[in-house]
């Protein structure tokens, strides 16, 4: 009877899975702390799991591509002059979190242009916003806004045509007498965005732009970035279809924005990244936050979604190594072996005993150095590089 315990004993505690279950945690753990390291902050585990295996990286332009940060290069008046242009365009749009708002509502103050106070704002993201102002109704958005609306914007197109291919954004206003002129945008590209979409091209990656900006200022932008195809002119709504109509073609898709606009498709993407100089919502909307809004950050995630995997199919090989090599031995695979040599060799006998069967104590030994082994290789995630190597350095 005190036989049989001992090996029933030495096969349960090499059959305890303790290695097997701190196999893919204790990985996905180390994970998260590195990748918050570079200031990259993992809202869903999950994510590091399939993030290495996305096909498409899909960018929003204004504040993910570019700065974020557009000055006022144009005020075109049809009626009356850029003072009275600059007081309409900067009162209805004080109320605006947009990057195109702080942009002309500076450019007012600089001016020492007073603002009207507004009612009944309406803004609809994407496309403009509508307020009201003593005596008329303003109007401001894109060329298709406005015709929407049912404003007559066809003495704008040419200009529009004109500053968009420069690479600038073009911004229409009316009031409730029709079309009152263009104000235009200029945004500086990141510095960090063409080396980061060439690499996303070198891993494999398809690259592509979904904007609401006017076509030919996105084709001009996704030009000088190498970006083979730009979605333009589209409302958030369409964001999210466009990233869905990828997946419904079996492609996996990352989004990358910062701005309310893009919070749908963030939601929608398969691995939803947010720049953390964003708006609380881009934020809240992806399950991966660049705290420091460094595009790099990007193919960090990238190289330590692969790392993870690998480290994980790494632990849970020696877990079920160890089961599968140790546990027939615990349950006597080696006892007609010995019983045809005469016995047990003196040597051995402190691990298998007088019969062949493993001693209780080795067999704990062995669960604890499984267990360690996974635990050290999980460890081994803190080596991770900005370059997504794996470091020997301690």
């Amino acid at each position: 009877m005190t036989y049989s315990i001992l090996i029933f004993v030495g096969v349960l505690i090499v059959a305890c899975p303790c290695a097997l279950g701190l196999a893919t945690p204790m990985a996905i753990m180390m994970a998260i702390g590195r990748a918050a390291d570079f200031g990259i902050l993992v809202r869903d585990a999950s994510v590091l799991e399939r993030a290495h295996r996305i096909d498409v990286v899909a960018f929003d332009k204004t504040g993910t591509l570019t700065e974020g940060k557009p000055s006022l290069t144009n005020v075109a008046p049809y009626r009356g002059d850029e003072q009275d242009l600059l007081r309409l365009a900067a009162s209805a749009e004080q109320q605006s979190e947009h990057p195109f708002a702080t942009a002309v509502i500076q450019e007012a103050k600089n001016r020492q242009i007073p603002l009207t106070r507004i009612h009944d704002l309406k803004i609809v993201p994407g496309e403009g916003l509508i307020a009201g102002i003593t005596g008329t109704v303003v109007t401001i958005g894109s060329l298709s806004f406005l015709r929407s609306q049912g404003i007559d914007v066809e003495g704008a197109r040419s200009l529009v045509e004109e500053v968009s291919n420069q690479g600038k954004s073009p911004v229409l206003i009316a009031d409730t007498e029709g079309l009152r002129g263009l104000l235009a945008f200029g945004d500086t590209i990141r510095p960090d965005a063409y080396q980061v979409i060439s690499r996303l091209k070198a891993l494999g990656k398809q690259v592509i732009m979904l904007t609401g900006d006017h076509e030919n200022t996105a084709n001009a932008i996704s030009k000088r970035l190498g970006i083979s195809h730009a979605v333009a002119g589209i409302s958030p709504s369409d964001k999210a279809n466009a990233i869905k109509g990828l997946q419904e073609n079996g492609y996996l898709t990352a989004m990358v924005g910062d701005g309310i606009n893009d919070a749908p498709s963030l939601t929608q993407a398969d691995v939803g990244i947010a720049l953390g100089t964003g708006t609380d919502i881009a934020i809240e909307s992806a399950e991966i936050t660049l705290i420091k809004g460094d595009l790099n950050g990007i193919l960090q995630t990238l190289q330590l979604s692969k790392l993870t995997l690998r480290t994980i199919r790494q632990n849970l090989f020696w877990a079920f190594f160890y089961n599968i090599l140790l546990i027939p031995i615990a349950a006597g695979a080696l006892y007609p072996i010995f019983s045809s040599i005469g016995g047990v060799p003196e040597v051995a006998k402190f691990a298998f005993g007088q019969m062949g069967f493993m001693n209780p104590i080795l067999a704990a030994g062995a669960m604890t150095l499984s267990s360690l082994f996974v635990i050290g290789n999980s460890i081994r995630i803190n080596r991770f590089t900005h370059n997504g190597r794996v470091t020997l350095e301690h």
